[in-house]
């Protein structure tokens, strides 16, 4: 053998050597090692205490509106049909009181939210308004169990995008606007979940929300709330549901 076909075998080798390693580790995770959890992958930090300025809809968020308002909401002539048929006395007598705080519409009650991690792979939202708690499930876990207020919530990063995507199942059946505007057990939630800093340094949180319901809507209705960041726990005041 030549001693440049030694030289060439010496530098083949070498290559081999320096590159098997790295395009293994490329294999097994692009290059850098993945985050080992949802909380460590967090692009944005979301946690603590929020409280929602209520800017838009006043009429329909902070006074129950009279039975058979239901402008600006899609519903089909059941839904409206259903909504009409609203009696609070009747949801107080059912021990249905929490029927207006379901996840498809919880976010649009004025209140508080305190948002914490209840571990690495799933974030707790408690609300002070009708003392509701969902947990977001970051994973692919199909619901189980009875359908319930705040159904299975299902959530991903977006990291490019720095925000977080909520897709809500298994629900029981409720109402999107506390006047009996009725939404089903079919409803699927989905939500996007960004935050903003203004020049100030005052934080918001803002959730655009769809709402899709085969049974009663015709069409899903859109809407976005904004939470504003609060420095401590001062007027958290968890209230239970109310029918009226």
């Amino acid at each position: 053998m030549t001693r440049l076909a030694v030289a060439c075998a010496l530098v083949s080798i070498c290559a081999i050597a320096t590159v098997v390693p790295v395009h293994a580790q490329r294999g097994r995770g692009g290059g850098a090692a993945a985050p080992a959890n949802a909380r460590s992958a967090a692009p944005i930090d979301i946690t603590g205490y929020w409280v929602s300025p209520i800017t838009e809809d006043w009429k329909y968020r902070m006074v129950t509106p009279k039975k058979g308002v239901f402008d600006a909401l899609p519903l089909n002539a059941e839904g409206r049909k259903v909504g009409e048929s609203w009696d609070p006395a009747r949801d107080d007598a059912a021990g249905e009181q929490c029927r207006a705080y379901g996840a498809p519409a919880i976010m649009r009650v004025p209140g508080r939210l305190h948002i914490t991690w209840q571990d690495d792979q799933t974030m707790k939202v408690e609300t002070d308004a009708g003392t509701q708690t969902r947990l977001l499930q970051f994973g692919t876990a199909a619901a189980s169990g009875e359908p319930s207020w705040q159904g299975h919530s299902i959530a991903q990063w977006n990291v490019a995008g720095r925000s977080l995507k909520v897709v809500t199942t298994n629900l029981r059946a409720g109402y999107i606007r506390k006047n009996g505007a009725p939404y089903s057990a079919k409803t699927v939630l989905t939500e996007y979940w960004d935050l903003n800093t203004l020049p100030n340094g005052d934080r918001y949180l803002t959730v655009t929300t769809r709402v899709e319901d085969p049974v009663y809507f015709t069409r899903p209705l859109q809407t976005s709330s904004d939470f504003k960041k609060l420095a401590d726990a001062t007027g958290w005041n968890p209230t239970p549901c109310s029918s009226r």
